[in-house]
């Protein structure tokens, strides 16, 4: 039998056939010696025909069906033309070799040639794979290496569906400007506080917030110059009329030193890169909390988003997060406190960036433990759906919320919480009935009503059809109708008569019974009766038999 070889390159399909080689003695480590050498492998395999490809797009295609084991047409096309034509009824002269056994499946059902994967085949692939420049003459030196490189390049970047609006890595970014924003306004906004009580020191103690303090001094200025006109002014900067006169009052009477122009000058200054640095950490928020959104929604819907991203940047991608167990997840960002318990064979920690979360702060002492647990667990799973899943959504995420939210209702009161099977279960009916896809017990509703909906148009179009031609027979249906529905009602009617009758006669029991006792009483003594007559009639004639036979033994 014929062996016929399939290799599909990055430029085309080729089609080999190796001569000389015994089918019952076929071994491998021979044909692994014999493939480094050009010479021998040539002789024993040659070229049958090439099928080059017409652009790097139809390079991908080809490829992509071919990893996923699908037959194309122009593959189709190619076999027909070069391997030797399938008699009906007989059994073919050769076989094709192929090195995915997916694609010479196909390839069998759809044309009928037999194929065959295995370590033989692979050997000689691979030395077809090494000496294939040599093969086609017509190929030029570093073209197949370009055509390799372009279709690798391409079909990764299909397989990694890579997408701009899913990269994790500006989120790390945020995350960590945001937090050295946190850091940087709270100590500019304190070295604020300090400078401008020198001159206005009363004012710290009215003026909590940091942006509005910052806000006021560079609204103020001199506080000598104060007066009660600019009052709404300051009601509108800082919300409240009172707090507003309060201010004004305590410049009045403040104790504080007075500042030179240029000092001011650089007071105001400084306030105002304090309010635009706050101003910019919240523009920076919202950035995050819309990152956040299209990288993890279902994270961002559980833990929150800055928890999120903290989890995020400190694993160092989703992926990574994703990969991590639950119990790593739990005491991310513990890594100290988990080395010096472990040195020092001490306790180690329950929890590590988690504890960030509004769910561990809101159950007591004795679970929090516990709920780290819980929530590390919930954590991991919606990383995995948010790093793996095709579609984003929160919907997996807000179902993982409310079984939390259950969990810590349970710790508290202890209201059982629902399965996590059927929470699951639930979370994917919403997913595809917002989508559009329809389940197999959709399909059966559907069926079902179809089916109902085609009889009943049946039904009307039968009925339409006897109104316009036999109307009279349609008046017989009605009569014939009128007439089953009266039998239906006097069968019922019997039955409650029946029904009725039963629920007498079982009233009517106790005093039945005692009749039928007295009566059962009085029958059995008549039969003893009847029993001792019978019995008496015949010892009456057993003795007058005996008197005779005594008489006629006398007589004798």
């Amino acid at each position: 039998m014929a062996l016929y070889l399939l290799y599909e390159s990055a430029s085309g399909y080729a089609l080999f056939l190796p001569h000389g080689i015994d089918e019952i003695g076929q071994n491998t480590e021979a044909v692994r010696s014999s493939i480094l050498d050009l010479n021998r492998f040539g002789k024993v395999v040659k070229l049958v025909a090439f099928h080059p490809f017409d652009s790097a797009l139809d390079a991908l295609n080809q490829a992509n069906a071919v990893s996923e084991g699908l037959m194309t047409e122009e593959l189709r096309n190619f076999l027909a033309l070069n391997l030797p034509k399938i008699k009906e009824g007989k059994k073919p002269k050769f076989s094709l070799g192929v090195s995915e056994p997916k694609i010479g499946s196909h390839i069998f059902e759809e044309t009928k040639i037999p194929c065959q994967s295995n370590e033989f085949i692979l050997e000689l692939l691979r030395g077809v794979r090494l000496h294939f420049d040599r093969f086609i003459k017509d190929l030029k030196p570093g073209d197949l290496e370009k055509a390799q490189l372009g279709l690798g390049h391409s079909y990764s970047r299909a397989k990694v569906k890579f997408n701009v609006n899913r990269v994790d890595n500006m989120v790390i970014q945020a995350i960590f400007l945001l937090d050295t924003l946190d850091k940087d306004v709270n100590s500019f906004s304190m070295r604020v506080r300090e400078w401008y009580s020198w001159h206005f020191p009363e004012l710290v103690k009215i003026v909590n917030d940091n942006y509005l303090y910052a806000k006021i001094a560079k609204f103020v200025e001199d506080k000598s110059q104060l007066s009660e006109d600019k009052i709404p002014a300051l009601a509108e900067i800082v919300g409240d009329e009172d707090k507003a006169k309060e201010i004004v009052e305590a410049a009045k009477a403040s104790m504080g030193q007075d500042l030179s122009p240029i000092d001011l000058i650089n007071v105001q200054q400084f306030a105002q890169r304090v309010m635009d640095l706050s101003e910019y950490r919240k523009k920076l928020y919202d950035y995050l909390v819309t990152k956040m959104n299209d990288i993890a929604p279902n994270l961002a819907a559980l833990i929150g988003e800055v928890v999120g991203a903290r989890l995020i940047s400190h694993a160092g991608s989703l992926t990574n997060l994703a990969k991590c167990p639950s119990s790593t997840l739990q005491i991310l960002g513990a890594e100290k406190a988990l080395f010096r318990a472990l040195k020092t064979r001490g306790n180690t920690p329950k929890y590590g960036l988690i504890f960030h979360s509004s769910f561990i702060g809101r159950a007591s002492a004795r679970n929090k433990g516990r709920m780290a647990r819980y929530l590390a667990n919930k954590c991991s799973i919606a990383s995995r759906i948010d790093c793996f899943s095709e579609t984003s959504s929160t919907v997996f995420g807000e179902k993982l919320r409310g079984q939390v939210e259950e969990r810590l209702d349970f710790y508290d009161k202890g209201v059982a919480p629902s399965k996590n099977v059927d929470v699951m279960k639930a979370a994917i009916e919403s997913i595809q009935s917002k989508s559009g896809v329809v389940t197999e017990d959709d399909r059966e509703k559907n069926e079902n009503t179809e089916v109902s909906a085609k009889k009943s148009k049946k039904k009307k179009s039968k009925g339409e059809a006897m109104d316009v031609e036999e109307p009279q027979n349609f008046v017989n249906e009605l009569t014939s109708k009128e007439q089953e529905m009266e039998k239906k009602e006097k069968k019922e009617k019997r039955k409650l008569a029946q029904e009725l009758e039963q629920i007498e006669a079982h009233g009517n029991l106790d005093g039945a019974n005692g009749l039928a006792q007295e009566q059962d009483g009085t029958t059995k003594k008549k039969k003893k009766k009847k029993s001792k007559d019978v019995d008496g009639e015949d010892l009456q004639t057993a003795s007058e038999v005996k008197k005779k036979k005594k008489k006629s033994k006398n007589e004798d």
